[in-house]
């Protein structure tokens, strides 16, 4: 083969080579991530593709959702405008530490009830519940015997408990609600008329001595206190015995 032959030789191969490379697409980087998987032969797009979300689902933060409330205090408002006072609930007309600025009435009947828990004898009270179509509303009473449904408060069988809460309760102020009002009403203690999370530190001292550490936390999320509560009217009428918020 001669020279000439064998570079004409050499030329063609270099030509059919650098035809096989322009052969080949040209991408873009924007492109490179549609191109076929060379190792599977199969789209990354036909993977199936995973978004995490910004947020979880009930969480405007994107946190972990915060459980339910113990108490909903939603439950049974969804007619009220936002912002619109509770009618149901009782305004708070005066808080007071002297138990002495309470109607004469009033000062009478909480000295009776304190004097009869004193004795440790829960059958004392039973005259001062306003026996009869006035009785007083105590929590878990069907009417029969509220001295029974007082007992059933307490830890022992002898209801002594349910007279020492009696005690540490009239120990305290208490709030003058609705004054003015046919609902008037004297309430011990006096943190029903409050916001737990304004009190004072003497004041805390005070509800500590009625309630634990541990029941004071909970009531601050809701900033209501919700343990029992003693109600007498302005004529000197035992009203209620109850618990709640």
């Amino acid at each position: 083969m001669t020279f000439r032959v064998r570079e004409e030789l050499a030329l063609s191969v270099a030509i059919f080579a650098a035809f096989l490379v322009t052969a080949q697409p040209v991408f873009a980087l924007s492109e490179l991530k549609n191109m076929p998987d060379q190792a599977t032969g199969e789209s990354a797009q036909s993977a199936p593709q995973v978004t995490e979300p910004n947020t979880v689902e009930g969480d405007s933060d994107g946190g972990i959702p915060m459980p339910s409330p113990l108490i909903d205090k939603s439950a049974g408002t969804n007619d009220q405008t936002a912002g619109e006072p509770d009618e149901d609930q009782p305004v708070v007309s005066d808080i007071q530490h002297d138990n002495t600025k309470a109607p004469a009435a009033v000062q009478r009947l909480r000295q009776l009830i304190v004097e009869a828990s004193a004795t440790g004898d829960i059958e004392k009270l039973r005259p001062l519940v306003n026996p009869g179509p006035n009785q007083a509303q105590i929590t878990g009473d069907d009417g029969d015997d509220p001295i029974a449904a007082l007992k059933s408060f307490s830890g022992d069988p002898d209801g002594l408990e349910v007279l020492a809460i009696l005690l540490d309760l009239l120990s305290t102020g208490y709030a003058h609600m609705d004054a003015g009002t046919p609902e008037e009403m004297y309430v011990w203690p006096y943190f029903v008329g409050k916001s737990l999370n304004e009190l004072t530190a003497p004041e805390k001292v005070e509800l500590l001595r009625i309630i634990t550490a541990g029941d004071l936390a909970d009531m601050q999320e809701y900033g209501t206190y919700s343990f029992y509560r003693i109600g007498i009217t302005p004529d000197g009428q035992w009203k209620f015995f109850t618990a709640g918020d």
